[in-house]
């Protein structure tokens, strides 16, 4: 039997990943939990060979956090990242060691189990890039790496002067890409683009390790 842990903070999509895990023969539900680190209590508890992991759990968790400490930790449990977060950094971290695989619950094209087991069978399955989504008139994919960077920091609400010098450029230069995203997309102002990230799961910054 393949031992598996759900963890996810939604209960309408804690319920629906149970339930699909539930109904496959060759799959034991050992755990059903909305928070990273009970996930990873449980690994550590006794052995476990799959973890469908969310990124933003409860108390902003962090299941990437989680996923990368369980991979060190237990070379043969598997971290299937299930999210709805389109923030490029989050498929950036889940590549380079905080899954196995990664699966998106809104946009992704393939089936979920069928994702599962591939990486059961030692495949790393993952998309090329993080969804393109539409975000007022522009789409998330208009806007540069760069430009990414700046808006990520000033989300968090660093000023013009602190991204500038985290990222080498000047507070003009901070502003000016600022500026472009909003007339790209229409915004009426920097805080109506900074709803519309927020609200379309552009970027994610609340996440505790």
């Amino acid at each position: 039997m393949i031992k598996t842990i759900v963890a996810e903070d939604n209960i309408y999509m804690q319920n629906h990943l149970s339930g699909m895990i539930a109904s496959e023969p060759d799959f034991e539900l050992v755990l059903s939990c909305r928070d990273a680190l009970e996930a990873e209590r449980a690994c550590d508890a006794g052995s476990v060979d799959l973890v469908l992991m969310d990124v933003q759990t409860s108390h902003n968790h962090s299941g990437l956090a989680a996923g990368e400490r369980i991979r060190k930790k237990h070379k043969n449990t598997k971290i299937v990242v299930v999210t709805s977060l389109i923030d490029p950094d989050v498929l950036s971290k889940a590549k380079a060691g905080a899954a196995d695989s990664l699966w998106y619950k809104d946009h992704g094209s393939d089936d979920l189990m069928a994702v599962i087991r591939r990486t059961l069978g030692g495949e790393r399955v993952f998309p090329d890039v993080s969804p393109t989504v539409e975000i007022k008139d522009m789409l998330s994919s208009d806007i540069s790496p760069r430009q990414m960077e700046i808006l990520r920091r000033f989300v968090k609400g660093m000023t013009y002067e602190e991204i500038g010098a985290e990222l080498g450029i000047t507070k003009n230069g901070v502003r000016w890409n600022l500026d472009q995203i909003v007339e790209k997309g229409g915004f009426e102002n920097k805080h109506e683009l900074l709803a519309a990230v927020i609200e379309n799961k552009l970027i994610v910054t609340t996440l505790e390790n």
